[in-house]
């Protein structure tokens, strides 16, 4: 099959590898429909070290089964599933919890060797708690936001449940990349009455305005933080969902977040110290958020999916095919690309 590996820095590449087959009772072999290029995939592309073996890159995909293992009773051939980003069980006690990113016995796509999301066909380990079966064909228009299930929407939804969003709460979200936007889809479905998105790129937070945000700041720094505290009758917000994970938009979320309120981080943080002294304990602060457990989040969000009361698919704005998917990694970096969406 083919498949996009990376080497190094920049440097990704569509080879040949071998197909996937049943390794274990519990797998399944996919064979991949759609699947993307994740914001989180940028940071190897700009930094990882040149590597003789590669690496299979991508953990976001839908498909089709092609074939099962003998333990395994949920899926068959032929039903077309989505995968979250990361495979469990569904069963060990940390799954028990809805913490399904810390499966006891889960992992990650492209890692010890199970198959990258961004190729022809995944071996899926441990497939009846993985994987979802979707109630559509694989012509449906709604395919796009069904993917987005498997992480970038799951994420933006965790943003808003460790954040406690509720009815009439000031939300303020930092970040006008895939996974921000998702958040003010998932802030609005919560209740939020006033929605902050603080972002730079217009035609990005065009499409916040359209998911539901009120207010667009695209100022930084101590600026952007005055000016949300001016849009919030100089209090601030109640709670904040940073989907950036630099310093100085954490920074802004301690800046702008009212005593008592509820800061989630989802972007994956650049730093190693952050404002967590004095001034964090007396404002009763809470600092939450972390890895999204998708695998949690996908039967409670398809239904909105299915029935068009969200569309997170809209933040694929531009498609590649797979032997396309290095360009689709370089349009991303530059910021061409909110997020690529890839055929197979």
């Amino acid at each position: 099959m083919r498949a996009a590996v990376m080497y190094g820095a920049g440097d990704v590449r569509i080879e040949d590898r071998p197909d996937p087959k049943i390794q274990q009772p519990s797998d399944a072999v996919v064979r991949v429909v759609l699947s993307c290029v994740c914001g989180s995939d940028l940071w190897p592309y700009k930094s990882m070290p040149a590597t003789g073996t590669g690496r299979p890159m991508g953990h976001e995909f839908l498909g089709v089964v092609e074939e099962t293992g003998s333990g395994v009773s949920g899926i068959r051939a032929g039903d077309l599933v989505v995968a979250p980003f990361t495979y469990c069980d569904n069963t060990c006690d940390f799954c028990r919890k809805g913490l399904h990113s810390s499966c006891r016995h889960g992992g990650r796509y492209g890692l010890d060797g199970v198959d990258g999301g961004q190729g022809e066909a995944v071996r899926v380990p441990h497939a009846d708690g993985t994987l979802v079966k979707l109630p559509v064909g694989a012509d449906s228009a709604l395919l796009p936001s069904l993917l987005a299930l498997s992480d970038v929407m799951g994420t933006g939804h965790h943003g808003a449940v460790t954040a406690r969003v509720g009815n009439g709460d000031r939300v303020l979200v930092i970040g006008d990349g895939a996974v921000g936007l998702c958040a003010v889809i998932a802030a609005k479905r919560r209740g939020a009455e006033q929605i902050v998105l603080m972002g730079r790129h217009t035609a990005r937070t065009d499409l916040g305005r359209a998911f539901g945000a009120t207010d667009v700041v695209a100022e930084r720094g101590d600026e952007g933080i005055a000016r949300v505290r001016d849009l919030t009758g100089g209090h601030g917000v109640d709670k904040v969902i940073e989907a950036v994970g630099a310093r100085q938009a954490l920074d802004a979320a301690f800046g702008t977040v009212i005593d008592g309120g509820i800061i989630s981080r989802l972007g994956v943080p650049q730093y190693e110290e952050g404002p967590v002294g004095p001034s964090m304990i007396m404002k009763n602060i809470t600092l939450t958020g972390g890895v999204s457990p998708a695998r949690a989040y996908i039967e409670e969000l398809m239904p909105d999916v299915l029935d068009g009361a969200i569309e997170p698919g809209r933040v694929f704005d531009q498609t590649f095919t797979l032997a396309q998917t290095p360009d689709a990694y370089q349009a991303m970096t530059d910021r061409r690309v909110l997020k690529a969406l890839i055929t197979l």
